[in-house]
């Protein structure tokens, strides 16, 4: 006899995910999961698209790490309200946990909320956590084959962001095999190559972003 544990747990996590996107939907709230390697530069990211977005619309950040707040002080560093979630070891956010975060925040008064998910680029694809759009984060170090690798987190994806892209000349990196795959896995996917340290290409992606934001208002 075989006892399958995993869809119970999606089921539970569903529901809660479900119920936190009406909550999201009748405040008019954008959340965006963002998933990625750990140092793919999701903070970095986050941090440029602030900049970009900061002055048209009211922003928070929920950080989920397995450890530390280190990335929610350098949120709060620039002024945007950020609320830390430590997993404690697990490779995701799970819907209860975003609840927690949720609860402390004033949700009438922001219009977009970015979820950094814990570094994995596996576990979070299973795991609704009642948000508008995944985006997946991979930085140029990483390699051209992990849309090969990984297929399914680029198939969840709203859109893909290739980040460090400054680095192309150091690595041996194949844009075009890159986004042959990606397109293959997901063809209705923006790719936005940027270098989120130095903003370069971070117009482009912004803008799309405030775009989905602005369908909701």
């Amino acid at each position: 006899m075989q006892i399958d544990m995993k869809q119970p747990i999606l089921d539970k996590n569903d529901q809660l995910a479900s119920e936190l996107r009406a909550r999201f939907a009748e405040n008019r709230v954008f959340v965006l999961d963002l998933l990625a390697s750990p140092g793919s530069g999701k903070t970095s990211t986050i941090l440029a698209t602030i900049d970009a977005l900061r002055d048209e619309f009211n922003i928070a950040v929920i950080e989920g790490d397995i450890a530390s707040n280190v990335d929610a002080e350098r949120i709060k560093a620039q002024g945007i309200p950020a609320v830390q979630i430590n997993t404690g070891g697990a490779c995701h956010l799970e819907s209860a946990m975003l609840k927690r975060a949720v609860d402390v925040l004033d949700l009438a008064r922001l219009d977009l909320i970015i979820v950094e998910n814990v570094g994995n680029l596996v576990c979070p694809t299973d795991f609704d956590l009642g948000e508008n759009a995944k985006v997946m984060i991979l930085s140029v170090p990483e390699g051209d084959d992990k849309p090969l690798k990984y297929p399914g987190v680029f198939q969840v994806a709203e859109a893909a962001v290739l980040n460090k892209v400054d680095t192309l000349p150091v690595f041996n990196f194949d844009r075009e095999a890159f986004e042959s795959a990606v397109r293959q896995l997901n063809p209705q996917a923006p790719i936005f190559p940027i270098a989120a340290t130095k903003g370069d290409g971070v117009e482009a992606w912004a803008e799309w972003l405030a775009d989905r934001i602005r369908e909701i208002q």
